[in-house]
């Protein structure tokens, strides 16, 4: 039974008849076979199972990483200044995926912490999310933390921390814990706080195993010779009510647009208080004139009383205007607004008659 020709042999075929000088393509002598198998290697493309669509949009995948990448700079500089190692942490992937595919992930033995979101006015129980830390890096930054050496501490897969391991290893997470308040930061007031640990992913019961989460992957390289992980599990409804407060609070910051509500924003400008003053007049006098002066003693202000008196609003001038009385009170009648050139004229004309004077003396 004779070989078909794919459409590309052909085309190659057609052209070396046309260019009989020309050496015939080095595809003419692949078979179809070996010719399929290079298409098929060349383009890889993403399954996606159409039985368990996607929840959340790219544009809420974004924001999660963003917040993750923002997270990862954050520890970077905790880990590198509080341990005193050398760390570069980068985010692998932010991926949506199933909960069985983080459980699968990782050992019987792994210890993993479970750890509570608080968000500020909710009253729903979050789910809480899950986070792995590879056991080298733990061991490490525990000798670190004990005095130890520059050297990187290399443990195998499934390792058990002792007791005293133990109470050190709350002490690591708490840091990594605590830097997640600050990664959502710039999108929501959410805080952390541990909550157990298990060291059987297995048992845990918190989120269904066909249950959406986001799982987070992020490569820790320790001073360049080891490569370590942390893996983090965002339960889907945990994610839900995070981004359902996030869209509120758009909501809500579209509706306070300054072209929106610019009566709202100057009826909170009209209330605020400010301190005024009236300034008679200025005089200069020497130190010992100052300290001569006795009660009962008057001071030529070299000004006339129909002369206007300056206002100053927050200690800058604004306005000229007349001394009176209003109700028995001294009143200032506000004749003109003094604009800064005006301003800038009776300051040379000020400094002038204090040169002449000083002059006379």
């Amino acid at each position: 039974m004779a070989d078909v020709l794919s459409q590309s042999q052909i085309d190659a075929l057609l052209k070396s008849m046309q260019n009989p000088s020309s050496e015939p393509a080095a595809s003419t002598s692949s078979s179809p076979v070996e010719e399929k198998k290079a298409e098929t290697e060349q383009v890889k493309y993403s399954k996606y199972d159409f039985y368990s669509p996607r929840k959340f949009t790219k544009d809420k995948m974004k924001i999660l990483s963003s917040v993750f990448e923002n997270y990862a700079r954050i520890i970077t500089s905790q880990v590198n200044g509080v341990f005193r190692v050398m760390t570069d942490i980068t985010v692998m992937e932010v991926q949506e995926r199933r909960y069985y595919e983080y459980v699968n992930s990782l050992n019987e033995n792994d210890m993993v912490t479970l750890v509570e979101a608080i968000i500020p006015d909710n009253t729903k129980n979050l789910v809480p999310l899950m986070m792995y830390v590879t056991p080298g890096m733990v061991i490490t930054l525990i000798e670190r933390m004990l005095g130890g050496g520059e050297e990187v501490v290399k443990v195998k897969d499934g390792y058990r921390y002792s007791d005293v391991e133990i109470a050190l290893y709350r002490r690591v997470l708490s840091y990594l814990i605590q830097a997640l308040k600050d990664g959502f930061s710039n999108y929501i007031n959410i805080d952390f706080k541990a909550q157990r640990m298990e060291d059987n992913p297995s048992m845990i019961q918190d989120v269904g195993l066909d249950e959406t989460v986001v799982i987070v992957h992020l490569n820790v390289d320790v001073t360049g010779l080891a490569v370590e992980r942390i893996k983090i599990c965002l339960p889907g409804t945990l994610l839900e009510n995070i981004f359902q407060v996030i869209d509120s609070r758009k909501h809500i910051a579209r509706g306070y647009a300054f072209e929106d509500n610019k009566e709202t924003i100057l009826d909170n400008i009209r209330q605020s208080q400010l301190s005024i003053t009236g300034q008679l007049g200025t005089v200069f006098l020497d130190l010992s004139d100052i300290y001569h002066l006795k009660v009962g003693d008057v001071i030529d202000m070299s000004k006339g009383k129909d002369k206007e008196v300056k206002l100053y609003i927050e200690k800058q001038p604004w306005f000229m205007g007349k001394m009176g009385v209003y109700k028995k009170n001294v009143a200032v009648r506000i004749n003109r607004r003094l604009y800064p050139e005006e301003e800038e004229e009776e300051a040379l004309s000020e400094e002038n008659l204090s040169q002449a004077g000083t002059a006379e003396v």
